[in-house]
């Protein structure tokens, strides 16, 4: 942490070459993002920032000082940046975009490669690309109270250290079929073929759940900077479009009694799936490209 401020002004000097030959610096938040954010200011090229959750980061608060606008993904955020802030959404992969137009083919495509039963809905439990204890310890215990259920199957993404613990841990299944695995690649395929998702509130989870028009139960990770994953997940349940659980309650016990609710009223989740899907927004990259590329036709004018 000492050390910080003289790698960033160090990292800056090292940055002023590559960011003087620029019409425009787009920083997407985050430390990396600092010294050529710092470079576009002391090289008089304009810059735009990114901040892809409800609660700024430290990065975008300082940068946000001398930006030409900052881009948002959540309502709420649109006026912490005195009049600079502009609505865009978080960008996500174009493989999710085409996923929200061809659900369908997707799904069937995912039930090949994940291996799951035609005619039953789907539960997908994701922590992050690293997993999450939490949610992991919860979808074990989810086997068994659901372990009846022969509607259901679940999809349970554990991250790498943690599948193996997973994977033993999972009770021998009678009614409800288990799928696990570390990470998939092709995460649009596990959006597709879910009809409810429980999940941490990261951005990009969110940006990706709700393009994919997913409902979901929200777990907040409990020691996010400033709170921001439960700020995300709360904009999402306004909406419409999730419910949130926060952590200490996550237990298969609460989530099991959520889940069965909502798959059991099957009007209530076509509804939050509906309302998902308004919330996201598919076009975020190409508004963010469109702000960076109108900044920069002004500069060279």
């Amino acid at each position: 942490a000492l050390r910080a401020p003289v790698a960033a002004l160090r990292a800056a000097r090292r940055a002023r070459p590559i960011v003087r030959r620029a019409d425009v610096v787009l920083g997407m938040g985050g430390y990396v993002s600092v010294p050529a954010s710092l470079a576009a200011r002391s090289e008089g090229v304009p810059l735009i920032l990114h901040e892809q959750n409800a609660v700024p980061g430290l990065a975008n608060r300082v940068a946000a000082r001398w930006a030409r606008a900052v881009a948002v993904s959540f309502d709420e955020t649109v006026g912490r940046f005195g009049g600079r802030g502009v609505m865009t959404g978080n960008p996500v992969r174009a493989a999710i975009v085409r996923s929200r137009e061809d659900r369908a083919s997707l799904a069937a495509e995912a039930r090949s490669a994940l291996g799951l039963l035609e005619g039953r809905r789907t539960i997908l439990v994701l922590g992050g690309s690293q997993g999450a204890l939490r949610l992991n310890r919860a979808a074990v215990e989810l086997c068994s109270l659901l372990a009846e259920r022969s509607d259901l199957q679940m999809v349970v993404l554990t991250g790498r250290r943690q599948f193996e613990d997973v994977r033993r841990a999972l009770p021998r299944p009678r009614g409800v079929a288990v799928t696990t695995a570390p990470f998939i690649d092709r995460i649009e395929l596990a959006y597709a073929a879910a009809d409810i998702a429980v999940s941490r509130a990261g951005a990009s989870a969110i940006a990706e759940l709700t393009v994919s028009g997913v409902p979901a139960i929200l777990v907040p990770y409990p020691y996010a900077t400033g709170g921001h994953q439960q700020a995300n997940a709360r904009a999402v349940a306004r909406a419409g479009g999730a419910e949130v659980v926060l952590d200490d309650a996550a237990d298969g016990g609460e989530l099991g009694r959520r889940l069965t609710g909502l798959l059991d009223d099957r009007e209530r989740l076509s509804d939050m799936a509906a309302a998902s899907r308004r919330f996201g927004r598919p076009e975020a990259a190409e508004t963010v490209a469109g702000l960076a590329a109108s900044v920069a036709r002004e500069r060279t004018r």
